[in-house]
């Protein structure tokens, strides 16, 4: 990945760009390396590539989050993509993917408002028909920080739209009642002439009654109404790497819901939830337990169970520990980016009892006086150098 360029950079915009200023950014990069502008030029192609996989990334809200955290490195274990930043982001775009994903943004340049799916009206002479791409699903799961710390495995029963199995997909009677389209004769493709800012262009397009198929439906299927899709409760079974974050999204290819008429179905979008645990504080890779102590432990030292994710651990206090002391247990947190773990730091707290009985007051008074009670003037210091970093 050494060799790509920032995104923010190949578009030209600041990190804070808006959606707009990127959008903008894109079609006025996408006019100057279009393929029509620049017949082959294959440096213009490329730098057309560049700018869409920029465009993809940074006009997708939970891509671009991914992208300004991790860069082209995708995080713990290369999540959500899975082998960095080649499973996240669409290097290596073809034109018919480029065309397919940002028909809008092409519009007013092919004159086809996105009905276009490559070089179709430039180049070749001829239209390619774009596949119809079903619709994504996105369910939230609830992990706690057990699951985190090993990652897990999940299997959902999930609501889809599936192919229909009477009339494969096809949306016809028993699959074979079609008749030629009569408006294309059957080629899936349409003449147009189109007014664009390149000129008049002539260009084949897709069908737009029979949709490039070349045929029409004459009878619909019983089973699903002439659409081609059923709703059927499907399985999925699916991994979920350790180490991953609250809001984190793993995306499972062609596991949504199929098209209508055939297609390439859609992703499941599978949103993290994380679970608060009742005693642990998430903070990144570290976890945080506020220990809170008695007065005679504080002072003389001593044994405290603590939780961790997996249980418990023994902790040994030493005698004089000071309100606001941090303890560390290495290794005791989630797992980090750097193929390690991160550590459970533990918060000393100690309590001041508000009410007393007689005896106690008395025995608590007793002590008032003794030099080794009260603080020394060095001592003030010592503790107001060590916190002061809280107030500043």
């Amino acid at each position: 990945m050494d060799n790509k360029r920032d995104y923010y950079e190949v578009l030209g915009v600041a990190k804070g760009a808006s959606d707009d200023e990127i959008k903008k950014a894109y079609r006025t990069l996408a006019r100057k390396y279009h393929p029509d502008v620049n017949p082959g030029d294959k440096a213009a192609e490329e730098k057309f590539k560049e700018a869409a996989e920029a465009y993809e990334v940074l006009s997708n809200p939970e891509k671009r989050q991914k992208y300004d955290q991790f860069g082209f490195n995708m995080g713990p274990q290369g999540f959500p993509g899975g082998g960095g930043a080649q499973g996240f982001y669409s290097s290596g775009m073809s034109m018919d993917d480029i065309f397919s994903m940002f028909g809008d943004i092409f519009g007013d340049v092919r004159g086809g408002g996105g009905r276009y799916s490559g070089f179709g009206s430039a180049t070749s002479g001829r239209a390619r028909r774009a596949q119809r791409r079903g619709t994504n699903l996105r369910i939230h799961v609830k992990l706690t920080l057990q699951d985190i710390l090993k990652g897990t495995t999940k299997t959902l029963k999930i609501p889809t739209f599936v192919k229909c199995e009477h009339c494969n997909g096809t949306g016809a009677k028993n699959g074979t009642a079609f008749a030629t389209c009569n408006q294309c004769h059957g080629t899936g493709s349409v003449t147009e002439v189109q007014q664009t800012i390149f000129g008049v262009s002539q260009a084949h397009v897709e069908c737009p009654r029979c949709h490039g198929t070349g045929k029409i439906i004459t009878e619909n299927c019983s089973n699903c109404r002439g659409t081609g899709v059923e709703k059927r409760e499907q399985q999925v079974t699916f991994n979920i790497p350790a180490g991953v974050s609250d809001g984190n999204i793993l995306t499972l290819k062609g596991k949504g819901n199929a098209p209508e008429h055939g297609g390439i179905n859609g992703d499941l979008l599978v949103v993290i939830d994380e679970i608060k645990h009742p005693e642990l504080i998430r903070d990144g890779a570290d976890v945080i337990y506020n220990l809170m102590l008695d007065i005679p432990t504080a002072t003389l030292g001593g044994s405290v169970d603590v939780p961790t994710i997996e249980g418990k651990a023994r902790l040994k206090i030493a005698a004089g520990t000071q309100p606001g002391k941090i303890l560390r247990l290495r290794g005791k947190g989630l797992p980090t980016d750097q193929g390690g773990y991160g550590d459970e730091l533990i918060n000393v707290m100690v309590y001041i009892p508000e009410n007393l009985s007689e005896t106690e007051r008395k025995a608590i008074e007793s002590l008032k006086d003794s030099p080794n009670i009260k603080p020394s003037e060095s001592e003030k210091q010592r503790l107001f150098s060590k916190f002061r970093h809280i107030f500043e």
